[in-house]
């Protein structure tokens, strides 16, 4: 019984956190005219399921927000493209749960995350947005750029976030009284 009401409590929480990750999604300090965008922690939000309930969830819950985020705001090129951009990339966000029960496991976790996402979109923009390079770039070394700008970006903004005691006071609570 206890384990059943255990696993609602994570089913809820990564239901919400889905959620409030969709809803800072949108929240876009700089949008890219190629796909991508600065947002308001999205992808914090996305790595705590991983974070609070493991990897397994948190993979799932990413795919979620992929599947959102496809049918939100789709942009295709091609069904590869699809795979890469949406479903791999927020999936792999859910890898924050393998550094869950280390020490800074929050912060590890979300880079790792984050790098997977990284790898996805940057894979994804050297195949299928590598035409888009301004005249004179590589178009490997122009998506590694572009991916950067935007990921690498929010996750820095979102690291330093996360250092501060109060934030990682906080989110250790939430972690202890949800899971």
């Amino acid at each position: 019984m206890s384990k059943n009401r255990n696993n609602l409590q994570q089913l809820v929480l990564c239901a919400v956190l889905v959620a409030l990750a969709t809803v800072l999604g949108m929240i876009k300090f700089l949008d890219l005219p190629f796909g991508g965008s600065i947002t308001l922690f999205s992808m914090l939000a996305l790595t705590l399921c991983g974070y609070y309930c493991g990897t397994a969830k948190g993979l799932i819950a990413g795919l979620a927000l992929g599947l959102m985020n496809f049918i939100l705001d789709p942009y295709v090129l091609h069904p590869v493209q699809v795979i890469l951009d949406y479903f791999l990339a927020f999936t792999a966000l859910g890898l924050s749960g393998l550094t869950r029960n280390k020490p800074h496991g929050l912060i590890s976790g979300y880079l790792i995350g984050v790098c997977g996402r990284y790898i996805c979109s940057f894979v994804s923009g050297y195949i299928f947005f590598g035409a888009y390079a301004p005249e004179g770039w590589n178009p490997l070394i122009y998506s590694m750029v572009y991916q950067f700008f935007y990921i690498g970006i929010e996750a820095i903004i979102t690291v330093a976030v996360l250092m501060i005691p109060s934030v990682k006071n906080t989110l250790a609570k939430l972690r202890e009284s949800f899971c």
